[in-house]
This record gives C-alpha cells, sequence and structure tokens, in this order.
C-alpha cells in the first residue's frame, strides 16, 4: 500500500494536486498535522484540511504530530479519516487515547520517532491497527532514510506477530523506490511517500512504480 504525503505537495494548487491524486494508484492520503512544539515545524490546520477532505477521494491517513492529540479526536472524525495515528511520545495515557480513537469510528494507529525502541509497543501491540515507524526526524520533509529502520521493521513484525496484532506496518521518511523495495522485503505493509511522489516528473508514474512494489 502507498499514502503520498500532503506535506509534499503544492499547496497554492491543492486542488490540482488532488485531480491527479483521486487518478492515482494511492491507497490513502497521509496528513501530517505539526503544531511546532512536538515537531519544530507547523503545516496545516483542520481549516485547510476541511477542504481538502472535500475534494478527496480516497481514506484519510491522518498522522498527528502533536501534544495532547486526545484533544483533536473529535475534528479528525470530522473531516471523515479513516485512520487517526498519534505518537507514543506525547501520550502517557495511550490506552485510554487508542480507545478514543476507536470509540469515534476510526482506526487507530501508533507512530514511534526513531529513537523510540518498538518493545515500548508490547501491552498496546493488539489494541492498535497500525503502527508508523518514522525513518527521519519528524517535522520536515525530504530527510535523508534512517537505515537502521529495517532492522527496527524486523523487530517490529516479530513483536506483532508474538502478540497475535493484526497491526500494518506503515513507515514515512526517505521512501522511494530503493528503500520502499527494502522496506517491503522486510515486512513493511504501507510506505509514506512524499517528495518522491509529489515533486516527480510524473507524480502518477512514481505512485505507481511504489504501488507495484
Amino acid at each position: 500500500m502507498v499514502s503520498p504525503s500532503l506535506l509534499s505537495a503544492n499547496f497554492a494548487n491543492l486542488e490540482a494536486e488532488m485531480k491527479w491524486f483521486n487518478q492515482s494508484s494511492a491507497d490513502w492520503l497521509h496528513i501530517d498535522i505539526m503544531d511546532g512544539v512536538f515537531v519544530p515545524n507547523i503545516s496545516f490546520g483542520f481549516p485547510v484540511l476541511r477542504h481538502v477532505a472535500r475534494i478527496c477521494c480516497k481514506p484519510l491517513d491522518v498522522h498527528l504530530m502533536i501534544v495532547q492529540p486526545e484533544k483533536f479526536v473529535g475534528e479528525v472524525k470530522a473531516l471523515g479519516a479513516y485512520l487517526m495515528n498519534v505518537h507514543y511520545e506525547v501520550c502517557p495515557h495511550l490506552h485510554r487515547v487508542v480507545g478514543q480513537i476507536h470509540e469515534a469510528g476510526m482506526k487507530a494507529g501508533v507512530t514511534l520517532n526513531p529513537a523510540t525502541p518498538v518493545s515500548v509497543l508490547e501491552d498496546i501491540a493488539a489494541d492498535v491497527d497500525l503502527v508508523l515507524l518514522m525513518s527521519v526526524n519528524p517535522g520536515f520533509g525530504g530527510q535523508k532514510f534512517i537505515p537502521h529502520t529495517l532492522e527496527k521493521v524486523r523487530q517490529l513484525r516479530q513483536l506483532l506477530d508474538r502478540t497475535g496484532s493484526k497491526a500494518l506496518i506503515e513507515v514515512d521518511g526517505g521512501v522511494n523506490l530503493e528503500t520502499g523495495r527494502q522496506l517491503k522485503a522486510v515486512g513493511a505493509d504501507v510506505l509514506v511517500a512524499g517528495s518522491y511522489i509529489f515533486s516527480a516528473p510524473d507524480p502518477l508514474k512514481a505512485c505507481e512504480a511504489l504501488s507495484a512494489l
């Protein structure tokens, strides 16, 4: 599966971006919401995303890179989001937040930063629908892939199998054809790609090539 990242789109012409995106082989639209607190950047807020949601024909994969994400469960749901993803590092009551997301009728995802070991998910793995491993430090697009992520995917796959979890493994950061092929080989299910797709001469072909891995 492929989830192109809206963070790399042309913000001055999102309607045109959504036109080709809706015709693409992409499975989801990955949306990174940043607050300038948890990560050193600010992306876009709900007023912009409400317009995007109206013209996007694919499921929304909403990744909250913010503190206190539980405050926005209702607003993410109002977008019509398929999945709401929160960071382990900002949720001291993670089990409760996952429950709130499920109660709102969405799939629940948990994200780990590059320096956070997969072992922290031991007691929540069976309750989540997706785990996102950041393969760059969150906050900016266009960063270089961190090679150790491949070993983390292997470790996560083992943990999910051991706990009986059906969660998908998603990876975000520095994904292209080369790293995407490596990630799929070790067990990744969903590839998030920003600049590789949106900055390509032909985004449709780039998306199709990644989907074919």
